[in-house]
């Protein structure tokens, strides 16, 4: 989101609707700014601070076998310490900060679009070139570097919500609202198909174990239970060669990756990740265009919004990671109902979680640490892909080889590092640059046009 309101003169390229680097000097042709600049500021704020706390999940996807999403106990430790962290992570973090994320995404659609819009400029052309490059990186980063990717999702779920970018907050939320209850509603399905199929093996084993024989479909139908749930509930030789496979170079990495890529980016995001992503930009669209992402709304509104997000959402989150320990990680009881209160719990933690945001931003707290996470989201594009670059090479065969070695509670160690550096490091950059190198390559791309980069175009590049 841009950080000012300025409306640009024409031939002027739009400002950044994802991670733009602060404005620069007014030109005699420009017009006045029609808002004050700290109210978008804010949204940089927040952005940065999702973006932070996103590594603190995927973190454990960089260093160990991606079977921990589904059953935490096949690797990364699961007492002590490494059980604390794991349980403090489920219940702060997963999906919270995504969420935060995903509803800022949404919320930039709608400021570049009206950008566009105000400047007379056409929306159309320039938006879906926009997410069409954003998803041939999603492609290259998902393929390349990490399957865990989710440029790509971004961009297909952005794709789709053009034709809303006029609604009222009203109906974005309400939409947003029955997207996120669809998307819960399809896993609760899957798991009640599971369910059955699970019952229908069980009493094929016993006919199968009293000598009987099977008929071909019987036959099948055993085998694709037992290879569903060795997706799901991945057995220790199968995360034992995917750690051999993360040690070694990086052609085997990405001759083995690709199927798991390309699951992730057809049937995971069909089935899950779409849904959810769908819902929440809406959500992001109506806040956006109801001032509460940019601190427009007063502050016993965000400290409603904490107590509610907060006295909700942490129980149910609290619940649902105890009954799935309960439930012995079993996939088909979260696909059933255990994840759904992660489902609905981190909506509303994720809007507390911004809500505190917000009132650290009205009342002028912190102002080191706001500035610092401003740069960050003003380069989030470049620090999202930086996260990759750095850890795969750290955890991977073609780097130091640490994949499968470290547990959960080291591993925040490495989180805390990359924090200090990207908060030193992003106010640095965005002091001499317009925008994050690949902000820089993704609006040079789009309007098919080398971009200036300084923030002085005096001084050479």
């Amino acid at each position: 989101q841009p950080t000012d309101d300025a409306v640009p003169a024409p031939g002027e390229p739009i400002p950044d609707a994802v991670a733009p680097a602060p404005a620069p000097p007014a030109a005699p042709t420009r017009l006045e700014p029609v808002a004050a600049p700290e109210r978008l500021a804010a949204v940089d704020v927040l952005r940065g601070f999702a973006l932070l706390g996103i590594l603190v999940l995927n973190i454990e996807f960089f260093a160990l076998p991606k079977g921990i999403y589904f059953d935490p106990r096949i690797a990364g430790g699961f007492t002590g310490l490494d059980l604390l962290a794991w349980k403090g992570s489920y219940v702060l973090f997963l999906e919270k900060f995504m969420s935060i994320f995903s509803m800022l995404f949404g919320a930039g659609l709608v400021l570049m679009s009206g950008r566009l819009e105000t400047a007379g400029r056409s929306v159309r052309g320039i938006y879906y070139r926009r997410l069409l490059w954003l998803l041939l990186f999603g492609l290259a980063h998902g393929y390349l570097l990490w399957y865990g990717d989710v440029l790509y999702s971004y961009a297909v779920a952005g794709l789709l919500l053009f034709p809303l970018r006029r609604k009222s907050p009203r109906f974005l939320a309400i939409a947003g609202i029955l997207v996120l209850a669809l998307g819960g509603l399809m896993q609760t399905g899957s798991g009640l198909f599971f369910e059955e199929m699970r019952r229908q093996a069980a009493v094929l084993e016993d006919v199968r174990a009293g000598g009987k024989p099977l008929t071909p479909s019987q036959e099948g139908l055993l085998a694709g239970w037992t290879e569903l749930a060795a997706q799901f509930k991945e057995p220790p030789e199968k995360a034992t060669r995917e750690i051999r496979a993360y040690r070694g170079g990086y052609g085997g990495i990405v001759r083995f990756r690709a199927p798991v890529t390309l699951m992730m980016q057809t049937q995971a995001m069909i089935f899950l990740v779409l849904w959810r992503a769908l819902g929440l930009m809406l959500l992001g669209m109506a806040l956006m265009k109801s001032g509460v992402f940019s601190a427009q709304r007063t502050m016993k509104f965000y400290t409603t919004w904490a107590v509610l997000g907060y006295g909700i959402g942490l129980p149910l989150c609290g619940y649902g990671a105890a009954t799935l320990i309960a439930h012995d990680f079993d996939f088909v009881h979260r696909f059933k109902i255990g994840g759904l209160f992660n489902h609905v719990g981190s909506v509303l933690v994720a809007l507390a979680h911004a809500s505190i945001v917000m009132i650290v931003v009205k009342k002028r707290r912190v102002p080191w640490l706001t500035r610092r996470l401003a740069a960050v989201g003003r380069t989030a594009l470049s620090n999202y892909l930086l996260h990759s670059i750095v850890f795969t090479t750290i955890f991977y065969g073609y780097g130091l080889g640490l994949f499968g070695r470290i547990h959960r509670f080291p591993l925040l160690g490495f989180v805390i590092a990359m924090w200090v550096l990207q908060l030193f490091l992003a106010p640095w950059w965005v002091e001499r640059f317009r925008f994050g190198p690949f902000e820089w390559l993704w609006r040079s791309l789009t309007y098919w046009k080398r971009q200036p980069l300084r923030m002085h175009p005096s001084r050479p590049e």
